[in-house]
């Protein structure tokens, strides 16, 4: 297969990949019981526990209002744990429930196991490479989507 080919499919294979990942995301979603938008407000929690409500605000790209009332969906969910900085009493902290904390478990890392799985068949050299394409390929998303973001053409 030529270059033009695999990079043909490999761009067919991201797409693909993207697809699943939405799919994926909106059931787990239907299975919480909560939106897409909360979902991915459950993703940064679940990865920098605690976070404040600014630092939420930044990663999902919305007003403080916006995310108050993220927030208070997820704890009325169950799945979210509002509580106030010890150092700083005006800052609140946003943490994962046991509740979520399950969910976690019992959705997230079978999925963690399975790809942990595929990436042992990979030497070191390959997974390298492999590595050195996603952080390249986020930076590229990224850019893009700042791109987009100001650009009213876009």
């Amino acid at each position: 297969m030529s270059k033009s080919e695999l990079t043909h499919q490999i761009a067919r294979q991201i797409r693909l990949l993207q697809q699943s990942f939405d799919v994926f995301d909106e059931v787990v979603a239907v299975r919480l019981g909560i939106n897409r938008t909360d979902l991915r407000a459950l993703d940064v929690v679940f990865g920098s526990a605690p976070v404040t409500a600014g630092e939420l605000s930044a990663a999902l790209r919305l007003s403080p209002a916006a995310t108050t009332t993220v927030i208070d969906r997820l704890e009325r969910a169950g799945l979210v744990a509002r509580t106030r900085d010890a150092s700083n009493r005006r800052r609140v902290l946003v943490e994962p429930t046991e509740a979520a904390r399950a969910a976690e478990r019992r959705i997230y890392q079978p999925v963690g196991a399975a790809g942990l799985r595929v990436l042992g068949r990979y030497d070191d050299g390959q997974l390298e490479t492999i590595l050195d394409f996603l952080t390249t390929a986020h930076a590229v998303q990224q850019e893009h989507a700042e791109r987009v973001a100001g650009d009213s053409d876009a």
